[in-house]
C-alpha cells in the first residue's frame, strides 16, 4: 500500500468575554434593587441583553471579514477523508504520480486532506478481492468483464459505464507480438502466429482476464478483415495448437517468454512494452494493423462509498482521471490517452492503427462471455479439439 495525504487539527470557539461580562454586570445590580425597582429594571436589562448579543454577533461577523455563510464553510477545515483504489498491476506507475496532484489539488480547493490507499495486482485476483470484502472505493480493472462481476456481486450499481466519461474508459492499449531479439522468424503479424515454425506463449482466457484480450484480437483480426465466424474458429485454433503451454496470468506468460527463453513470440499488452522499455527492458514488437483496443474501465464500487462516506471524493478523483494532468502521467507509462488533445501531443509514441475494433464490435461484453469463455463454449471446444484442458 502507498499512501498521500495529510492531517490538520481544527479549532473551537469561545463564548464573547464583552457578553459575558455583560451578563454578569446585569445580574449583580438586578439582585440588590427594591421589587418594583427590579421589575423596570427587568425589562430594561433584558433589553440591553439582546442589544449585548446582537453587538458581539455584529461584531463576531466584522472579524471574520461580514464572509457569507457558504464561504466561511468553505475556508473551515473538514475531516480528513481516506479512500482505497483497487487496480491492475501495470497502472502503478503512472498512480503514484497522479494521485499527489489529486490530493494537492482536492487541498486547495476544499480544504481537506485526502488519503489514497492503493492496492495493484493482476486484475482477475483483484477483482476476486473486492468480491470478498476488499473495501475498495475506486477499482481500475483491465477490463469491463472484471468490472461487471463486482456488479453482478451487488456492489457496484448497474450503468455505472455512464457515470464517467467515455463509458467509463479511462485508458487503452492495443495488443503488440513480442518477439526474439532480430525476429529469426520474421513474424509480421497475426497470420504468422499458425505457422508450424513459430511458438506462441499466452495466458489462459479462462484464468486470466488479460489473456481474453489476446484471445479476441486473434479472432477479431479475421471477423473484422471480412472473413466468417467458421474462418476465425479455425485461424484461433490453429494459434492455439502452437501455444506449448497455457499460463495462468500475464505475469506468468512474461516469465515464460524472457525469464525461461521458451517460444517464439509473446502475445502482450503495448503498454507493458513500453512500460518494460522505459525499465530498461528493451525487446522487439510488431504492433498488427488489425488490432483490438484494450479498454481500460474505471468504477466507483457504490455499495463501499456509500458505507464509508466517501462518495463525493471518490467521484471527484475518477472525474479527475480524465484530466489532460491525468491523462499525460497515463500516456509516459505505455497507456493511450483517451483525451483527443493529449493524444495528438503523443502521437509520434502511439502509432495510428489501420484497423481497430472494439469488444462492442463482438458484440459487448455479455455476448462475449457467453459465446467464447463460458463453460463449454468456443474455447473449451478448442482445446478439448486440440487435446488440451
Amino acid at each position: 500500500m502507498v499512501q498521500f495525504g495529510f492531517k490538520f487539527f481544527g479549532k473551537s470557539s469561545a463564548r464573547s468575554p464583552q457578553a459575558q461580562e455583560a451578563s454578569n454586570l446585569t445580574v449583580n445590580r438586578f439582585a440588590s434593587r427594591p421589587v418594583k425597582r427590579r421589575t423596570a429594571l427587568f425589562l430594561s436589562g433584558l433589553a440591553m441583553s439582546f442589544a449585548i448579543v446582537s453587538c458581539t454577533n455584529s461584531g463576531t461577523n466584522t472579524e471574520a471579514g461580514s464572509a457569507s455563510p457558504d464561504a466561511q464553510s468553505a475556508e473551515s477545515p473538514k475531516p480528513d477523508v481516506e479512500l482505497t483504489l483497487v487496480s491492475f498491476a501495470v497502472t502503478q506507475a503512472a498512480y503514484e504520480k497522479i494521485i499527489p496532484l489529486f490530493v494537492e489539488k482536492w487541498k486547495a480547493e476544499h480544504n481537506q486532506n485526502v488519503t489514497i490507499n492503493q492496492s495493484y495486482g493482476g486484475s482477475g485476483s483483484q477483482t476476486r478481492a473486492v468480491i470478498d470484502g476488499l473495501e475498495a472505493d475506486v477499482v481500475a480493472l483491465a477490463l469491463a468483464l472484471d468490472t461487471k462481476k463486482i456488479e453482478k456481486a451487488g456492489l457496484i450499481q448497474p450503468g455505472w459505464e455512464k457515470e464517467a466519461p467515455n463509458d467509463g474508459i479511462v485508458t487503452k492499449s492495443v495488443a503488440a507480438l513480442v518477439v526474439r531479439d532480430g525476429n529469426p522468424k520474421n513474424i509480421q503479424g497475426w497470420e504468422d502466429l499458425t505457422r508450424d515454425d513459430v511458438k506462441v506463449v499466452t495466458a489462459n482466457p479462462k484464468t486470466s482476464g488479460g489473456a481474453r484480450w489476446n484471445f479476441l484480437g486473434a479472432w477479431g483480426a479475421v471477423t473484422q478483415a471480412g472473413g466468417d465466424e467458421a474462418k476465425a474458429e479455425e485461424f484461433v485454433t490453429n494459434l492455439y495448437k502452437n501455444v506449448p503451454v497455457l499460463a495462468k496470468d500475464a505475469r506468468e506468460s512474461t516469465d515464460i517468454f524472457f525469464a525461461r527463453g521458451q517460444g517464439d513470440v509473446l502475445i502482450n499488452y503495448e503498454n507493458e512494452v513500453l512500460l518494460a522499455k522505459q525499465k530498461g527492458e528493451d525487446s522487439t514488437f510488431i504492433i498488427p494493423d488489425v488490432n483490438i483496443s484494450i479498454d481500460n474501465p474505471i468504477a466507483v464500487v457504490d455499495a463501499n462509498v456509500d458505507k464509508h462516506g466517501t462518495r463525493e471524493v471518490a467521484e471527484a478523483f475518477v472525474e479527475f482521471l480524465y484530466t489532460p494532468e491525468a491523462q499525460r502521467e497515463f500516456a509516459k507509462v505505455g497507456f493511450r490517452p483517451v483525451d483527443k488533445a493529449v493524444s495528438q501531443e503523443f502521437a509520434s509514441q502511439y502509432p495510428e492503427i489501420k484497423q481497430l475494433f472494439t469488444v462492442a464490435d463482438l458484440g459487448g461484453w455479455d455476448t462475449v462471455q457467453a459465446q467464447f469463455f463460458d463453460d463449454g463454449a468456443i474455447f473449451d471446444k478448442i482445446q478439448a479439439s486440440i487435446g488440451k484442458k
